[in-house]
């Protein structure tokens, strides 16, 4: 047993690769998992939830904690003329994102660290399903690091489960974010609430 974390930079686990099938934007893909990462095992319940409910997104995507790359593979395939970016902390997460993006061909996908984004890039379109459990202060920071990033007329998706704080976390957005950006509940399914924060257009 090893204390890893999905979060963990350099997870100590052994980095025993493994190949699955999963089903994104309609059909069965084959992508490269491994330990110490977020759900190795393959789709987790809460980004199943987020995908089963998204439109194609639109313009710049960014993907806020990707794992090996289910909610950027996903929005690269069904906007396959989008940048996508996505970033993550964990290193092994970032290598098989960029992997799996590059066995599907997926040749507008950019994966690395929050610090490998330029800080003047702003998204159309984010979408996560955020890292809970890294506690409510590095959650917030994290969060307010990237939502005041979404371009005039840009929206962000964030799925959370119900009982790891969705309410409370949807009226501290609200609390945080510009006054005429609204903050929504936009849907809820097997536990999970889908927040969705707009920034209007004419910003």
């Amino acid at each position: 047993m090893t204390s890893d974390h999905y979060f963990s930079a350099s997870p100590a686990s052994n980095d025993e690769r493994r190949t699955l099938r999963v089903t994104l934007a309609g059909a069965e893909r084959e992508v490269m998992t491994a330990p110490g990462i977020f759900s190795p095992g393959g789709l987790d319940k809460g980004t199943a939830v987020l995908l089963e409910y998204v439109a194609p997104p639109r313009g710049r995507v960014l993907d806020i904690g990707c794992g090996w790359g289910p909610i950027t593979l996903t929005a690269a395939l069904l906007a396959p003329d989008s940048e996508v970016f996505a970033v993550d902390v964990n290193e092994r997460s970032i290598d098989l994102a960029r992997r799996n993006a590059k066995a599907l061909n997926l040749d507008r996908v950019q994966v690395g660290t929050p610090d490998d984004i330029a800080e003047d890039l702003e998204f159309d379109t984010i979408w996560s399903n955020p890292p809970i459990r890294i506690g409510k202060e590095a959650l917030h920071e994290l969060l307010l690091r990237w939502l005041p990033r979404l371009a005039p007329g840009g929206e962000a998706l964030l799925v959370v489960q119900k009982n790891l704080g969705s309410d409370s976390l949807q009226k501290w957005l609200a609390e945080q974010l510009p006054n005429h950006w609204s903050v929504t509940r936009a849907a809820t399914s097997k536990g999970f609430r889908i927040l969705q924060v707009n920034r209007p257009s004419d910003d």
